[in-house]
């Protein structure tokens, strides 16, 4: 069995297509199932079993004799999330629990960190264990994520194997449920739709323009690949980003997806909201050596090619992946 935490969100129920399509039916999937928007996400797929997550530490007990892997993505992933009580609780005590278990149990695990934790970037984006200590989140949800890498790589005790992804501005199909912590793409695909033009936010940064604010943008179909062939790899356990490895502005974004729609270009800016107004990223990219050197090496999408497949293959059709 491959149990998959976090299962009805975004990613990891892009993760269950995935796992599916390689005849892994044997999925468990966890979560908080009461959230009933988020449903649609696993809508069709092959599931052994539904577990809720406050649940799944006593049905581990029973049954890890079974389970071959977990993936523990889920989170809170709210990034304007101010209750530090709900972050520990869900983002790192949660995520300790789940160690120790795969500790005991002797279970692989793959968990979800994230860009967040790079903060304003001043230290740079390379996925150097021996950084992680000095970085500088610029918010709460940041911090839990940070925190939690940093307890990993100060226990004895580890899995056989492990290792600690560094999402980056991941976007793609299934993550209709996701409100204002959607990707800037789905956000342009509504409003153009509805009145054909799109805002984007402004620059408060001096040195870059509007619309120029770059991100690492990568679409999940990608991050998933990573997902599974660290199932299979299995071996130089550690932290490592995952992105493109290519930073993107947000005008190259919404003018893709303008394009993907087949409409006519039209944007216009207004200020950044105060309350993440310092607290924003301006460039982002991810050093994607490290998970290179032990052999990923898969292509990734460009922003053309995934934009194009997420508008046309799920957006314009309201599908799921």
């Amino acid at each position: 069995m491959i149990v998959v935490t976090g299962a009805a969100g975004f990613i990891a129920s892009c993760l269950v297509t995935r796992l599916n399509a390689s005849n892994f039916n044997d999925v468990v999937v966890v979560d908080n199932f009461s959230v009933a928007k988020k449903m649609a996400n696993l809508e069709g797929k092959k599931i052994k079993e539904y577990v809720d997550r406050n649940d799944f530490f006593e049905w581990l007990e029973k049954n890890y004799e079974e389970v071959e892997f977990i993936f523990h993505l889920g989170a809170r992933t709210d990034t304007t999330e101010m209750n530090r009580d709900v972050l520990d609780l869900l983002n790192l005590d949660y995520s300790k629990k789940v160690w120790n278990a795969c500790c005991e149990y002797q279970i692989p695990l793959v968990y979800a960190s994230s860009a967040a934790t790079y903060g304003s970037g001043t230290l740079g984006y390379d996925d150097d264990e021996n950084m992680i200590p000095l970085l500088q989140p610029l918010n709460p949800y940041g911090d839990s994520k940070n925190d939690f890498d940093m307890w990993a790589l100060e226990q004895t005790a580890k899995p056989f194997f492990w290792a600690g992804l560094k999402f980056f501005n991941v976007y793609g199909p299934n993550e209709y449920h996701k409100g204002r912590m959607a990707s800037v793409i789905l956000h342009a695909y509504n409003a153009i739709k509805e009145n054909g033009s799109f805002t984007l936010f402004k620059s408060h940064h001096p040195d870059y323009k509007d619309g120029e604010q770059m991100r690492d943008f990568v679409y999940v179909k990608d991050v998933v690949e990573v997902l599974f062939w660290l199932m299979h790899h299995r071996k130089d356990s550690g932290i490592y980003n995952l992105g493109s490895g290519q930073a993107r502005t947000f005008l190259d974004l919404t003018f893709n997806t303008f394009t993907a729609m087949g409409k006519d270009i039209n944007v216009d800016f207004r200020d950044t909201p105060e309350d993440i107004r310092d607290k924003y990223q301006y460039y982002t990219q991810a050093n994607m050596d490290k998970l290179r050197s032990i052999g990923y090496d898969k292509p990734f999408h460009t922003l053309e090619e995934g934009i194009q497949d997420y508008v046309q293959n799920y957006l314009m059709s309201n599908s799921y992946y």
